[in-house]
């Protein structure tokens, strides 16, 4: 965990979490965990140049590279292309 990927950094960087669980372990924690948003935490291997881009990306703008690729994957899964993306961008700028 870094400063650059986690607003909470500072206030958590100084906290021992060394006997701490995981929230699988804790029955309370992994069904709450489970009703939010959907999601599953994977593992999974990314292209190291892939993932420096999504995280340029996201330091520059403000935002988290996390999201940004699971943003991307969702496009992917929606068979949306780049060149639908693009498009579509146009179209809602146009309108305004």
């Amino acid at each position: 965990m870094t400063n650059n990927s986690d607003p909470v950094y500072n206030e958590l960087a100084d906290l021992d979490f060394g006997d701490a669980k995981p929230v699988s372990k804790t029955p309370v924690l992994a069904a709450l965990q489970a009703q939010q948003e959907g999601k599953t935490r994977v593992t999974m291997r990314i292209d190291s140049k892939v993932l420096a881009v999504f995280k340029a990306k996201a330091e520059a703008t403000g935002g988290n590279y996390q999201t940004m690729i699971n943003q991307a994957l969702q496009e992917y899964a929606q068979g949306l292309t780049l060149v639908d993306v693009i498009r579509d961008t146009i179209r809602q700028e146009l309108h305004h």
